[in-house]
């Protein structure tokens, strides 16, 4: 059988074939995804009082919930949520300290916490790291926005630290373009499937 010649193959292409199937994503979809991807989340083995997590605020059609904030710090967790650089790097980080600590970002749309900052080393000291993205494959290679703040940011987690994708189901793909930087998830959540290991 010939090769499907519409089927995306580099990143970028992937990257507007998702970002167009999200686009279409209606606001009560949103709702029934944000419970599902809360409970999932939560039932990660690492999580457990004390724990470090690093999350971030959903922007535009990225699932995720804000309602998760509340049941990571329910659950004991200190919450660190990424601030975008001035210049491009790393993701600084400050603490989720309630709904009253979250101020407009730089860009618009962009929710982040008004907090002290606490450096790009912070996220050497999560447990957890939830991570949006575009997309994931299932050897755990992850398609971001393309901005490059997560690809700069990953490599600074301690060992052991599990790395969890953010995606809706058909967000979950076989096979993404890969490339050497490329940090590889060791875990995805999906509204449906829930929580998936992936290979390591």
């Amino acid at each position: 059988m010939a090769a499907d010649q519409t089927a995306p193959r580099t990143k970028a292409e992937w990257r507007s074939y998702l970002r167009a199937s999200r686009s279409s994503v209606p606001a009560e979809t949103h709702e029934r995804e944000a419970r599902a991807i809360t409970k999932a989340a939560t039932s990660l083995p690492a999580l457990r009082e004390g724990s470090t997590v690093c999350y971030y605020v959903p922007f535009g059609p990225e699932p995720g919930s804000l309602d998760l904030l509340e049941v990571l710090v329910d659950q004991g967790a200190q919450v660190l949520l990424p601030i975008v650089p001035a210049t491009p790097g790393p993701l600084d980080w400050a603490r989720y300290d309630g709904p009253d600590s979250l101020a407009p970002g730089p860009l618009p749309g962009l929710i982040e916490p008004a907090g002290p900052r606490l450096g790009s080393a912070a996220i050497k000291d999560a447990n957890i790291v939830l991570i949006p993205a575009v997309g994931v494959d299932h050897a755990g290679v992850r398609l971001g926005r393309g901005a490059g703040y997560y690809d700069r940011s990953l490599p600074l987690t301690a060992p052991g630290t599990e790395l969890v994708a953010i995606v809706r189901d058909n967000e979950l793909v076989p096979r993404l373009p890969a490339e050497p930087h490329d940090v590889r998830m060791t875990a995805a959540v999906t509204p449906d499937a829930g929580l998936i290991t992936l290979p390591r």
